[in-house]
C-alpha cells in the first residue's frame, strides 16, 4: 500500500434511513436524488401480495407485523429514521392508524419514524394548507379513501384525478403524469398532491410549480423531506416551498 494514501480521510460518515417499502417499489433510483450525499437508505420490503393495487393491497401492505419485521430488519445499520414509504398503505385506514403504524415501527426499536401520508399530513399543517387537488394512480376507491384521509386532516379535496392502475405505475411517463397534474389543478386549490410512491415525478416538480405558482407536492419528496428533518439535515431536491419549512 502507498503510505501516502493514510493521508487521506474518510470515507464521508454516513447517516442512515431505513426505509420499508412496499413490495413493489420500482424507484429506488429516485429516492436516492433525494437525499444529501452524507446519507444512506437502506430498504427492507413488505411480503409479495399476489393482488393488484387496491384497497386490498393497501391494507395488506399496512400490516403492523409486517412492519415491524422491516423495522428490525434494518436496525442492525442504526438507521436514525424508518420511514414506511407507501401512501395508500398509510392513509388507507385513517389518521389514527397512520399513527399506529408509527408507534409499531418505534415498538419495534426504530429510534423515529415516518410514514409518506403523516409527511404529507405534517406538511399541509405547516405550510397551513386548507384545500388542494389531488392526482393518483389508483382506482377509484382507493382515491376516495385518501379524500378520506385529508377530511379527517381539516383539508378539502377541490379535484381529484385517477389514472385506475392495477399493476406497472413506476412506468407512467413524465408526459401522462404533467398532463394530468395540470388537468386535476383547480382555482380554489392552494397545492397540487401527487399520491403514490411509485409513481416518477421527481423532474416535474419545478417547471410544474413554475407554472401553476403553488406547491406540487410528491409522494417521495414529502417523505424524505420529514426524514431530514428529523435529522437536521437540509432538503434535496426540487420544491421551494419545503425550504421554507424549519
Amino acid at each position: 500500500m502507498d503510505l501516502d494514501l493514510l493521508e487521506f480521510d474518510g470515507p464521508l460518515a454516513q447517516r442512515g434511513i431505513g426505509v420499508i417499502a412496499p413490495f413493489d417499489l420500482a424507484l429506488e433510483r429516485e429516492l436516492w436524488r433525494w437525499v444529501p450525499m452524507e446519507v444512506s437508505l437502506h430498504l427492507a420490503r413488505t411480503p409479495y401480495e399476489p393482488v393488484p393495487v387496491s384497497m386490498e393491497m393497501a391494507r395488506l401492505v399496512s400490516n403492523s407485523a409486517h412492519l415491524a419485521a422491516a423495522t428490525r430488519d434494518v436496525l442492525h445499520v442504526e438507521p436514525e429514521v424508518v420511514a414506511y414509504l407507501c401512501t395508500s398503505g398509510s392513509f388507507v385506514n385513517g389518521v389514527d392508524y397512520e399513527r399506529s403504524l408509527c408507534k409499531a415501527i418505534c415498538d419495534a426499536g426504530a429510534p423515529d419514524a415516518v410514514t409518506t401520508s403523516g409527511a404529507l399530513a405534517e406538511v399541509l399543517q405547516q405550510l397551513d394548507l386548507r384545500a388542494v387537488s389531488v392526482i393518483t394512480p389508483y382506482d377509484e376507491d382507493l382515491t376516495r379513501s385518501l379524500q378520506a384521509f385529508l377530511t379527517e386532516l381539516g383539508v378539502r379535496t377541490v379535484s381529484s384525478d385517477y389514472l385506475g392502475l392495477g399493476g406497472g405505475i413506476w412506468k407512467v411517463g413524465y408526459r401522462t403524469i404533467a398532463e394530468r397534474i395540470l388537468a386535476a389543478n383547480h382555482p380554489e386549490a392552494e397545492a397540487i398532491f401527487v399520491s403514490c410512491t411509485n409513481l416518477p415525478t421527481y423532474d416535474l416538480i419545478e417547471p410544474l410549480e413554475r407554472r401553476l405558482g403553488k406547491p406540487v407536492l410528491t409522494a417521495n419528496q414529502l417523505t424524505m423531506w420529514a426524514c431530514l428533518r428529523r435529522m437536521r439535515l437540509p432538503i434535496v431536491g426540487p420544491g421551494g416551498w419545503l425550504r421554507e419549512v424549519t
